[in-house]
This record gives structure tokens, sequence and C-alpha cells, in this order.
């Protein structure tokens, strides 16, 4: 059994793979690109049959990010050829010149997932880290909520490996990092279940490890003047400055269009820029998409306009009013398939369903 050729498909250009992959890759959709890599979802060939999966490429980065790329890339391979087996990340199921394939983990982003007063997940990820450490792999990138995954089963996943060490024996180095990383999955534990921290955490929390504290006063200035300033990382997702600077104008801009109750501007991957945001837009009666754009035409908003609007009768919110911008966040990166665990009750179900059925980012689907 073969794939169709990426060529086949419109955006030929921009999808065409690395000769390695050809015919064992299909794309569903960009998740996130950066100078390091372009990193998709979709299907992978394996002993005849496709199976879920995540790719990483490196073929399209610039020239200068090229060599850093790769030594990212040989970083994630070792590491999961070690941790994949382990059952809480992904398997390792291809790595060449200028990608790798690893298998898709069903789960949500913990940003997303929200796992407050979770202690069966929390117990889990304490277990995962246990077992690195069994294995001398040290992750790197904990701080980042995006890196862990909740299971359907509220179980904890690991993912993006593209920071982790494996250290051939348990030295002070490793002990230091492994350090970190059981810091900062506590710092996601004083956020979603503080009540359940213990003492020896709570002394954990309080005492960063040397490389840390040596991070902070130096290093991470660096770092923020780099990636904010020539990478242009302005914010935890990915949104890049579009959603830190653009975002909240366009939002406030709609707001004060008559018969608009509510906007909320996201952003999404787009294969073709990197970045694109997504405006989703409750009214009391329907305006139509030209009525809402109108106002934000030659950046009247200070902003450029979004690529994306959607008008929605009802906003899915809380209890308390406050909108759910993880569920329509999903919906503006068209991962419709991981809303289910987020859905609360069958009126939320049907705010959330009519809002789905009508997105219009559409254009990373599967195209058979």
């Amino acid at each position: 059994m073969s794939l169709p050729a990426a060529a086949a498909r419109p955006e030929a250009d921009a999808d065409r793979l690395p000769a390695e992959l050809a015919g064992s890759w299909r794309t569903a959709m960009v998740l996130k690109r950066d100078v390091f890599s372009t990193v998709e979802r979709g299907s992978f060939l394996v002993d005849g049959r496709e199976v879920p999966a995540v790719l990483r490429r490196i073929d399209r980065v610039p020239f200068w990010s090229r060599p850093i790329a790769r030594h990212f890339l040989r970083r994630e391979s070792r590491a999961l050829a070690v941790a994949g087996p382990l059952g809480f990340a992904p398997p390792l199921l291809f790595q060449g010149r200028e990608a790798l394939v690893r298998g898709w983990l069903d789960g949500l982003p913990l940003h997303i997932a929200k796992p407050r007063g979770n202690a069966a997940f929390f117990a889990s990820a304490a277990e995962a880290l246990r077992t690195l450490r069994r294995h001398r792999v040290a992750h790197n990138d904990l701080a980042k909520e995006q890196n862990w995954l909740v299971g359907p089963a509220g179980q904890a996943y690991l993912t993006d490996f593209q920071l982790a060490h494996v250290f051939r024996k348990k030295r002070k180095a490793y002990r230091v990092l492994a350090y970190e990383d059981l810091r900062h999955l506590l710092k996601h534990k004083r956020k979603y279940l503080p009540e359940a921290l213990t003492p020896s955490e709570k002394r954990v929390l309080a005492r960063k490890g040397l490389p840390a504290r040596i991070w902070m006063a130096t290093g991470k200035k660096v770092y923020i003047l780099i990636s904010r300033g020539v990478f242009r990382f302005t914010d935890r997702e990915g949104g890049g400055p579009r959603l830190v600077n653009d975002a909240p104008k366009i939002a406030a801009t709609l707001k004060t269009i008559p018969g608009v109750i509510d906007a909320v501007v996201l952003a999404y991957p787009d294969r073709r820029s990197g970045t694109g945001l997504y405006a989703f837009v409750e009214t009391a009666s329907p305006l139509g998409e030209a009525a809402l754009r109108k106002p934000l035409e030659g950046s009247r908003a200070g902003a450029e306009p979004p690529e994306l609007l959607q008008e929605v009768a009802a906003l899915p919110r809380t209890a308390d009013g406050a909108v759910r911008t993880e569920i329509l966040q999903l919906i503006a990166m068209n991962q419709v398939d991981l809303l289910d665990p987020l859905i609360g009750s069958p009126e939320e179900r049907a705010v959330v369903d009519r809002i789905a059925s009508g997105r219009v980012n559409l254009r990373d689907r599967f195209s058979y």
C-alpha cells in the first residue's frame, strides 16, 4: 500500500516531502513551525498500514539554523529510542537526516486540559519521571506546559524531546538535570493541585538547582533577547508577536461593532505564513463577515486583520461566564477530534458542535 504523493495536493510546493519519506507519510495538519523545524500531524506507513503519527522535518529551515536543527533532531531520536518503549512517550517510528517520525499520543496539552484537582495525573507524571530517571534520561524542557499531555484516562504523557539528553551513567550532571525536571513538574502541580504538595515537594520548589540559578541570572536574559528579538518568539504557545500585539487590538475593535457581544482572537499554525490569527465573534444576530471585517480593513484597528473570522451565536463559557479559550483553540487549529474530553454537558456540546461544524480553518484536513 502506498500513499498519494504530496505533490498531488494543491499546496505542492509547501508540502513537498523529504525524499526519505516519499510514499510513507501523509500530512493532516501543521502543528508548529519555527526556525528549527516544522511539526506536522498525519499518518505514517508501518508494516503496510497507516498509523497516526507526528513528523518533525528540518528540510525547510533557514540555512543558518540547519546545524542546530540537525543536532536537535539527533537528540530527540536518541531520547525517544529509550523513552518511547516505556509507555509514556511517543515511540520512534522513523529517523532520517532531515526528518523524524514519532507516534501520536492521544492527549491534551496541560495548558488546555487544565487538570485542576486531578491527583491521578500528577501521580502518573511523577512515576513517568522516576522511570526516566531509572533509564538515565533528562527531558530538559518540562517547564513548558505543552510538553505535558493529559491522556483520556488522566494519565501523563511526555512529548517534544528535542532538548533531552541520555546519559551513560548517573553522574552529577544527570542528577542536576533530573532534579530540574522534577522541580518543573512540581511547579505545574502547585498551579493545578496545590493542596496535595507534600513538605518535601515544597522544599524542592523552594530550592532551584545551581544551573537554574545561573540560568535565571544570566542565560535567560540572553535567551529572551534572542528568542524575542531575533526569532520573534513572544508567547508560551508559539503564537508569536501577532498573538501578543495584534490579537488584543483586533478583539477590542470587533467588540465596538454594534451587535457584537464578545470576540476572541487566537493563533493557529499556518503552513505558508507560520502563524495565522483566527477570530471568533459572538453576535446577538447575524451580521455577516463583510460587516465584521470592515472596521479591520486597512489596519484601522492598528493591526493586520485576522486571516480567518467566524461569526457564532454563542461562545462556550464556564459557569462564571469566562470564555473557554482552550476549546476555541482546538477548533482554530482544526483539531476537533480532541474536543471530547473538554465537553462538560449536553448544553455545552450543542454550543461547541455548532462552532466546530462552521469552522473556517479546513485547509489542513486529510484529502483522500
